[in-house]
């Protein structure tokens, strides 16, 4: 065969895979459930009339310096988000592995072999003979019917979902760390409320004493007041106890051992900020873990490709050019020189105990749980929305009752003191009406806390500040490569 023969043949091989179809379905999204609005948004007042969506540092609608200073460590320094991170990169390096499965394999042979014939035998030398061998192997399996081409479009797939679940995670463990900070202050202000209580009630214990020396009371209200004061200031210490672990679980969210972190006490409380809510359309590209069940369901798509292909015939071709000589000296010389196409070889299956159709099969019913594992996620973001919007409103209402409440406790225990002074009244009326007083406002300041921890998870129900878009493209999900990444060597950064 002629040389221009040999090239026409090569050329028209390596140009079968950019003709060759692909077998499978074509992924197109399935319909998701949705709604033209959120049930309980009715009424609800948008932050800004323009600004319909949360900032991608959403923790800044909080107006909160210090929450601020923490959540700017989570990505940078939270282990879970790290460990996320690492996965992202291996799904990388798959698209990778995959990418390469569509080159030929190279391989540099070298041997030598010393023998002698057999006594008899047609030999040209007779005698002990050497023979060395130098030669480069290039073997290709052409992709007829898209398999490795699937396997690449899956794998990228795979990949952008990791890095939708590596999103996922940051923003979790962002609310996590924000739950647990407002809870931490909520503490810290219901501290500040039990402190001014005791002083209170010591001013109280005081009087009662001073009023027992008198002769106007009896020892029994100097024991309830007593009593009362040390009551409280247990309250008030158990209250340590949970500020600590909540201060030690910020400390982990953000990379730091519990010792490393140390959060000053403040009393004031957090002001719960207008969230604004985005259409319900706009979730489906605004949450990460629908993003990753959605790159899930794609990947899944295109196995039922990589299953199919699996029914056709596959194709191997190889070459081989090298030297051989029986004289080392001599060995890289023209003369020495040998070359061979093949063997080339087609092979299909004609049985296999139904291994193929079970294969495809499971493809198939793996697509169609992911599709319903998609919709259920939709379903959930949904859910959350709804039950963050709900929880706000209703909330709001029973926090403005409760403030009242809390003002007519003020008022009757003010009445109930001037009676005790008065002598209308016995201590224990006292000791009712400042138990109620106290109740009422602790009771405000936990409903303060609900309120802030809703406003988190509906940050959180939204997606927070990221978008579909900030997805990596097909190119980002390969990864960056290096041209010593194409070297047989161990060369890792």
């Amino acid at each position: 065969m002629r040389p221009i023969a040999y090239s026409y043949l090569i050329c028209s091989t390596l140009a079968l895979p950019l003709t060759a179809c692909m077998v499978g379905p074509d992924y197109a999204r399935p319909a998701a459930p949705a709604a033209a609005e959120f049930k309980e948004v009715k009424g609800w007042k948008q932050a800004s009339p323009r600004d319909h969506l949360l900032p991608g540092a959403w923790w800044e609608v909080f107006d909160d310096p210090q929450l601020t200073a923490l959540e700017q460590q989570v990505a940078a320094a939270n282990q879970s988000v790290a460990q996320a991170e690492a996965q992202y990169r291996q799904a990388q390096h798959l698209v990778q592995s995959a990418q390469s499965s569509l080159l030929p394999l190279a391989m540099l042979n070298g041997g030598f072999n010393r023998f002698k014939a057999a006594t008899g035998q047609n030999v040209a030398v007779s005698g002990v003979r050497n023979l060395f061998t130098q030669s480069v192997n290039i073997a290709w399996e052409p992709d007829l019917w898209g398999r490795v081409r699937r396997q690449l479009e899956a794998n990228i797939d795979s990949a952008q979902a990791s890095a939708a679940n590596l999103q996922a995670l940051i923003l979790s463990s962002q609310a996590a760390l924000a739950d647990s900070y407002f809870q931490m202050k909520m503490l810290d202000a219901q501290k500040a409320l039990l402190d001014e209580t005791l002083q209170a009630y010591g001013k109280n214990l005081d009087i009662t004493q001073n009023r027992y020396k008198a002769g106007v009371v009896s020892k029994a209200d100097v024991a309830q007041a007593q009593t009362q004061l040390e009551t409280t200031r247990a309250q008030a210490m158990d209250l340590g106890v949970q500020r600590a672990k909540l201060e030690h679980a910020i400390a982990v969210l953000i990379g730091k051992t519990p010792a490393e972190l140390s959060l000053a006490a403040d009393g004031r409380t957090a002001r719960v900020p207008d969230i604004p809510v985005s259409l319900p359309s706009e979730l489906l590209e605004r949450r990460p873990d629908i993003a990753a069940a959605e790159r899930n369901m794609a990947a899944a798509n295109a196995q039922i490709g990589v299953a199919k292909a699996a029914y056709y015939p596959t194709l191997n071709l190889a070459a081989t050019n090298g030297f051989q000589s029986s004289d080392a000296d001599s060995l890289f010389t023209m003369a020495r020189r040998f070359w061979s196409l093949g063997p080339a070889g087609a092979a299909l299956t004609l049985f296999d105990g139904g291994a193929k159709n079970a294969q495809y099969r499971q493809a198939m019913a793996a697509y169609d749980a992911s599709v319903a594992g998609y919709r259920q996620a939709v379903l959930t973001g949904f859910q959350e929305v709804e039950d963050s919007l709900a929880a706000l409103r209703i909330l709001e209402q029973e926090a403005q009752a409760q403030d009242q409440a809390v003002a007519a406790a003020g008022q009757s225990l003010a009445l109930t003191l001037n009676q005790y002074k008065a002598g209308t009244v016995g201590y224990l009326d006292v000791i009712i009406t400042q138990t109620a007083e106290l109740a009422g406002r602790q009771t405000a300041l936990q409903l303060q806390g609900q309120r802030l921890a809703a406003a988190v998870a509906l940050v959180k129900a939204l997606g927070g500040g990221w978008h579909q878009a900030q997805l990596p493209d097909e190119e980002a999900a390969a990864g960056e490569r290096k041209w010593t990444d194409y070297l047989i060597l161990p060369l890792v950064d």
